[in-house]
Parts: structure tokens; C-alpha cells; sequence
């Protein structure tokens, strides 16, 4: 059985995917198909807003805090290698710094800077063709990011287990 401080890093863990996932999974399902419905010029002014707004103390709490956390989960179970629970939670690390952490920084984050790289320029047939392959590229990208992350959330709850 987790016990002790080890025990408090695990639920933190799985719940601070549990978060990343509920964000991941709202961009997806409703913020992105909100704004795609706007005229890319819109749509495009709108997402490099919520980039920068993105970047603020409370998301990055969470989502770098969650990779943190993960991280020294990992080496404390490579550390104590516990008779419980050692798969469980290797795969949730594994699946959060992969497919959640790792699929932003080569996935995500590429794209978002690509689409800041249109402002001014928002109103051209170019950058509504760059818009409309974002939406759907950026979209799976991030429903694989939520997937991971809820993944992650369940296996470090099944560790507890």
C-alpha cells in the first residue's frame, strides 16, 4: 500500500491530471468548435488571445505542476519500487509527461506559434486556409492531450487501489 507523503504526491497527481483533462477535454468539445463557427479572421485574433491569456499562474500550476509531479513520482517509484502499484503508476507518468506534456510542447505549442505568426495578417485566403487545418490538427492533437491526461488521472487512482 502508498503510504505516507508518497501517498499525497499520487492523489495530487491524479488529481491534477483529473484538471488538465476537464480543461483539455472542454477546449476540444466546446471552445474550439465555438470558434471555428467565427469567420477565421475572428477566430484566429480570438485563439492567439487565449494563447497569451493561457499563460498565466493558475493554468500553469496545473499543467506544469501535474508534470512535475509526475516526474518525481516516477523516480520515487523507480526508487522504492513498491510491491502495489508500480505498473499503475509508472504508465500513469508515462502517459501524462508523453501524451499530455510532450504532445503540447511538440504538437500544440508549434501551432499556436505558427497562428501568432498571422496576426496582422488575419483577413488573407492563406491564413484562413492555415485556420481551418489548425482547428482540426490542433483539435486532435488536444483531444489526445485530454485522453492522456485522464488516462494518467485512472491509473494513479487504480495505484491507490
Amino acid at each position: 500500500m502508498i503510504e505516507g507523503p508518497y501517498f499525497v504526491l499520487v492523489v495530487l497527481a491524479a488529481l491534477w491530471c483529473g484538471v488538465s483533462a476537464g480543461v483539455f477535454v472542454g477546449f476540444s468539445t466546446f471552445v474550439m468548435r465555438g470558434l471555428g463557427a467565427l469567420p477565421a479572421a475572428r477566430g484566429i485574433a480570438a485563439m492567439n488571445s487565449i494563447n497569451v491569456a493561457a499563460v498565466n499562474p493558475a493554468f500553469m500550476v496545473v499543467f506544469l505542476g501535474a508534470a512535475v509531479l509526475c516526474a518525481v513520482i516516477a523516480v520515487v517509484t523507480f526508487v522504492l519500487w513498491p510491491e502495489d502499484g508500480t505498473v499503475e503508476l509508472l504508465l500513469g507518468c508515462a502517459l501524462y509527461l508523453a501524451g499530455s506534456f510532450g504532445v503540447t510542447i511538440v504538437a500544440n505549442i508549434p501551432r499556436n506559434d505558427a497562428l501568432a505568426k498571422l496576426a496582422g495578417d488575419e483577413e488573407s485566403e492563406s491564413s484562413a486556409a492555415y485556420w481551418r487545418r489548425y482547428l482540426s490538427e490542433w483539435v486532435m492533437w488536444n483531444h489526445i492531450r485530454g485522453g492522456a491526461s485522464i488516462a494518467a488521472s485512472a491509473s494513479f487512482v487504480l495505484a491507490l487501489t
